[in-house]
């Protein structure tokens, strides 16, 4: 065979391997929200500060968990601390939280806990927090009274206002996202450089 012919097939294939590549990591991006943090509102309100905060929130985790290995996921800075894995747990429920105050939705207690993958949990905890963003943007100012904390244990319910929302899942959930930052830089896989918090978005 012609060796012209032949380097031109081996190039061609290595275009196509690419696109296609680059096409799966666009459907990826296309599918889990907070690939970039959305447009602010047009205007100031209760709720959309709270949307916004979430959205914030949403950007940090995207890219806090975005690339992690096995080894990031095992990882933990003593014996007595929490794996990034476990810290990923937490997060988790913690956007059930997040999305069932908005959703007039109770946390049931015990907690049910449901095997998923780490790809599965990212997505369902990004999903949460697009929710629930969604839902504050969509509601009016005086909707925030009814969308209480709910715990739910048999029979039994507890209500907490929603102003424990902000300084307990929302800020709580914030401040692990920072964790899995710092572990997995200490576990020599940093977050993308290009990440800019600031702005919400993302230089490539």
């Amino acid at each position: 065979m012609n060796i012209k012919l032949v380097v031109s097939i081996i190039f061609l294939a290595s275009i196509l391997t690419l696109a296609i590549a680059k096409q799966s990591i666009m459907q990826t991006n296309d599918e889990l929200p907070y690939y970039e943090i959305p447009d602010y509102p047009d205007k100031y309100t209760n709720v959309n500060v709270v949307a916004r905060m979430i959205d914030g929130l949403g950007y940090r985790y995207y890219w806090a968990t975005e690339g992690l290995r096995a080894e990031d996921l095992a990882y933990k800075p003593s014996e007595d601390s929490r794996a990034v894995s476990e810290t990923l747990d937490h997060l988790y429920g913690l956007s059930e939280m997040i999305v069932n105050a908005p959703s007039q939705l109770p946390n049931l207690r015990p907690r049910e806990t449901v095997e998923m993958t780490f790809e599965e949990k990212r997505a369902k905890t990004l999903q949460n927090f697009k929710t629930a963003s969604n839902i504050l943007k969509e509601s009016k100012r005086k909707d925030l009274e009814k969308y209480a904390i709910v715990f739910q244990r048999g029979e039994e319910q507890s209500t907490v206002p929603f102003w424990n929302l902000l300084n307990g899942p929302i800020a709580d959930a914030i401040y692990h996202t920072g964790q899995i930052v710092a572990f997995r830089r200490a576990a020599g896989n940093p977050m993308d450089a290009g990440v800019n918090v600031f702005m919400g978005k993302t230089r490539k």
